[in-house]
């Protein structure tokens, strides 16, 4: 099957042309044209031409739910298909997240290159919606070039739960293109986690070295201790010869 991708972004008058190479000797082509699953057009006299068929269809395209895939199929011992794809132009945002810091200002841009679009759009998340732009208009956003290839929003004086996502969305006579720009607002102290974080590591690191020293002047204070201990049972031993009198002596007359 060979596919195709149309883009249009205004009513077109459209002509399409699907060239086949039959099996075998084949006298009597059907080719059946589709939009989906729904039957445009069935033309049985296909047109010959150095034993390649030729089958065209012309038509016009004048909104949006003219807008999808059309096929054209060639019917016989082996089916050949062919598909063309018409959707409006596609946006070409920044694809990364756009990163700045609380208090700044940031810009965030959305293009068509090659086409212009009848108007464009702002929204940005709020939980599970997309709210307009326009609705939460203030003193924080500015909208520019909103009937141009390009369309910027501007962000003042920004705050950490100005971030998150936010869409573009530019509308064409035959549909509309949305595209999604992620925009991350970090507070200053962010930076400065690694260097805390490692000062942290650095006094836990300190005061295991200091306890292992603690430990270690007990354990060899405590042998010299029990040495003390033991000379004194000794000297005592000594004294009674291994043999207690507590009894008074006698002298001799």
């Amino acid at each position: 099957m060979l596919e195709k991708n149309i883009t249009l972004e205004s009513p077109s008058l459209v002509s399409l042309t699907c060239e086949f190479t039959p099996s075998g000797n084949v006298t009597l082509v059907n080719v059946t044209w589709t939009r989906g699953t729904e039957l445009m057009l069935r033309s049985p006299h296909a047109v010959f031409a150095d034993n390649t068929v030729h089958a065209q269809y012309q038509f016009s395209i004048i909104n949006s739910k003219q807008m999808g895939s059309y096929s054209c199929l060639l019917e016989g011992k082996q089916e050949q298909r062919g598909t063309f794809n018409f959707k409006v132009p596609e946006l070409s945002g920044k694809n990364k997240p756009f990163i700045t810091y609380v208090g700044d200002t940031a810009v965030l841009v959305c293009k068509c290159p090659k086409c212009l679009p009848v108007r464009w759009a702002w929204y940005r998340s709020n939980g599970s919606e997309q709210v307009p732009i326009d609705a939460l208009m203030n003193d924080t956003y500015v909208i520019s070039g909103t009937h141009s290839n390009k369309t910027k929003l501007k962000i003042k004086n920004l705050r950490e739960e100005d971030g998150g996502a936010y869409w573009c969305r530019a509308e064409f006579q035959l549909g509309q293109s949305t595209d999604q720009l992620d925009l991350v607002v970090l507070s200053f102290l962010v930076p400065l986690k690694p260097f805390f974080a490692i000062i942290a590591e650095v006094i836990v690191l300190m005061s295991i070295i200091l306890l292992c020293e603690v430990y270690t002047k007990k354990k060899k204070k405590h042998p010299d201790d029990g040495k003390e201990f033991e000379q004194i049972e000794q000297l005592k031993s000594d004294d009674s010869n291994g043999v207690e009198n507590n009894a008074p002596r006698q002298r001799k007359k």
